[in-house]
């Protein structure tokens, strides 16, 4: 398929997804919002929250909704790209695995911290076992600098993709975690293989 076919394709179906029209209506950056919505009111994760990080926050819908709904806490999102400010939200540009980015946010905090989130993911290139190998990669990352943030009761949601590191990932997940669930939630693209890491409480 032509690139320039393909390209139309994705605009058409924005444009058909309710998602992205209700995203723009509301004032939320992506439809990505209504993803981490949908896992907060089947299971809880902001409560009781009043730390949180967002790992390749941008654009920063999921920033927003934390932001929203965290009161009288601190958020902190990093991103490699610059993206517009928050609201009560402290920006970081700069790579999250990188130690120079991860004392700058220990000095933010002061403190382990209630959540992180991270809804990462690469470009899709069209193979869908490198894209979940890839993306799956990112979720290890990601787990791996929010066991050494979180405190003992902390919470982690990260996106994953299912395919071959799948398995592997959820076993680490149960590791480091007690309570470990997979989640897809109805604003996640009926032909995407996206899913949602929910981990709770360090073991």
């Amino acid at each position: 398929m032509k690139k320039n076919k393909i390209s139309k394709n994705w605009i058409n179906k924005q444009r058909r997804d309710i998602y992205v029209r209700k995203s723009k209506i509301e004032g939320y950056r992506s439809r990505a919002i209504y993803k981490l919505k949908e896992i907060d009111e089947k299971f809880k994760i902001l409560k009781e929250v009043y730390t949180a990080i967002d790992l390749g926050a941008a654009p920063g819908s999921w920033s927003q909704y934390l932001s929203k709904n965290i009161q009288n806490g601190k958020i902190l999102a990093i991103d490699l790209l610059e993206f517009q400010k928050i609201n009560k939200v402290h920006q970081l540009i700069g790579d999250f695995s990188e130690e120079i980015y991860k004392q700058k946010i220990k000095e933010y905090f002061n403190k382990k911290v209630d959540l992180v989130v991270s809804d990462m993911a690469v470009n899709t290139t069209g193979n869908k076992n490198l894209d979940s190998i890839v993306t799956g990669e990112l979720c290890m990352d990601a787990m791996s600098f929010a066991k050494n943030q979180l405190n003992q009761r902390g919470k982690f949601i990260s996106k994953l993709f299912m395919g071959t590191s799948f398995n592997e990932i959820i076993s680490e997940a149960k590791q480091i975690f007690k309570e470990v669930r997979v989640f897809k939630p109805q604003s996640s693209r009926k032909d995407s293989k996206e899913n949602f890491i929910i981990c709770k409480i360090l073991r």
